[in-house]
């Protein structure tokens, strides 16, 4: 139950985020807005890190694969999409379109078992799920 409350909390912070950021791209430039964003999220974890468990920095020297510790420019390019998608599309017809890529790319990670998550066996039902997701997007358009 607690993943499900912390899912809604992240999709509702992500979406709040977005409109936020778009309108600082708007006073500023995307680079800036999206810089912003990662200086002050940095900020925040430190800031959590010396109030929480400390844990050693220097374990990110042990982390295998190394590929896993590019998060980092994954979130900034993930801001700038973002930004760049609510200024065009508006905040929801954006947060439709992503909550949608994110189903369908995070199902093929687990059916195929990419990036060394657990493989999944197909589900005809997960199929069913993602194209109901993006009928969706298509009545939300025609409305």
């Amino acid at each position: 139950m607690m993943g499900i409350v912390v899912a809604l909390i992240s999709g509702a912070l992500m979406s709040i985020q977005g409109v936020f950021n778009t309108e600082v791209t708007k006073q500023t430039s995307v680079w800036v807005a999206a810089g912003w964003v990662q200086v002050t999220a940095f900020i925040t974890c430190v800031l959590i890190w010396l109030f929480t468990g400390r844990e050693p920095i220097g374990g990110l020297m042990e982390v295998t694969p190394r590929y896993v510790l590019a998060g980092g420019i994954i979130g900034a390019l993930i801001t700038y999409t973002v930004i760049r998608s609510m200024g065009s599309l508006g905040p929801a017809q954006a947060s439709l379109l992503i909550v949608v890529a994110q189903i369908i790319v995070a199902y093929g990670i687990e059916l195929w078992g990419l990036f060394g998550v657990e493989k999944a066996p197909f589900a005809w039902h997960k199929l069913i799920g993602a194209a109901i997701a993006i009928a969706g997007i298509v009545v939300f358009e025609r409305t």
